[in-house]
């Protein structure tokens, strides 16, 4: 059993997860995606693959408080389109977590985590073009229904479903997906809450039987969530007054820190 417990922990390193735990919260009512940060964190203070199954917990109950907060304004048809190919996502992250070891879980993650700022780049430099074209993507309620529109979807999908099952990183992959499908914010919010506590949910049987959730992990992970509620008030707050390019800024700068040090550690 690779799990770790609450006494493992010096202060500094509590403290560390604490941070991350109340960045989920914000994350999950205002920038979607920047638990990546957290992500980095909780990889640099535990062990590579215990710490995806102790996230695992706290996502999920930053997931919760972000359907309460937008359960109006998810678009379930865009849902439907990407669960299946998401199930084959998570199934081959599941083979991947089989066969790699601690290290080649690390390595993934830093990695995935750079890659993931990369896109997030892209993203925001595409964002321009993509205002000209969402008049036309939002008429059919948020994902084309074209062969092409599928196709998206399932890459999409497929990808999302792999990092979040091996580094709970699929957070930036379905933010591009969902803005290149034309959502405005409130719908993006809702989709992505609903979308990531469904999967989120589903992963927990897979995390456990591979170890990375026990009753130890649990008791960590219920100290964790106290953490993740003032970060959600403080996003629901936020969500209309922060400065969104400042803001991804610094998470694009911390992901590419976080990831880099886990490369080279």
């Amino acid at each position: 059993m690779d799990t770790m417990t609450l006494w493992h922990l010096t202060g500094w390193e509590f403290a560390a997860l604490a941070f991350a735990a109340l960045l989920v919260g914000f994350s999950k009512t205002a920038v979607s995606g920047a638990n990546t940060v957290s992500l980095a964190i909780f990889a640099a203070v535990l062990p590579a693959r215990a710490s995806t199954g102790i996230l695992l917990p706290v996502l999920i109950a930053g997931d919760v408080l972000a359907v309460l907060t937008y359960r109006r304004h998810a678009h379930w048809p865009t849902l439907w389109r990407l669960f299946p190919a998401v199930g084959v996502g998570v199934a081959v992250g599941t083979l991947f977590l089989v066969w790699a070891d601690d290290a080649v879980v690390r390595t993934s993650i830093g990695v995935i985590l750079l890659l993931m700022a990369g896109v997030t780049v892209w993203r925001r430099r595409q964002a321009e073009a993509a205002d000209a074209s969402r008049a036309s993507d939002a008429s059919d309620g948020g994902g084309a229904s074209s062969r092409s529109g599928r196709v998206k979807a399932r890459s999409y999908g497929v990808l999302g479903g792999f990092t979040t099952m091996v580094a709970n990183a699929g957070g930036p992959v379905m933010s591009m997906y969902l803005l290149s499908a034309g959502f405005r914010k409130l719908g993006f919010l809702g989709t992505s809450a609903f979308f990531f506590l469904i999967v989120n949910v589903s992963k927990v049987p897979f995390s456990a039987g591979l170890g990375l959730i026990d009753g130890r992990s649990l008791l960590l992970d219920a100290v964790l969530v106290v953490f993740v509620v003032p970060g959600a008030f403080l996003g629901r707050w936020a969500v209309k007054r922060i400065n969104q390019r400042l803001f991804e800024r610094l998470v694009i700068a911390a992901t590419v820190v976080g990831g880099l040090q886990l490369l080279l550690t």
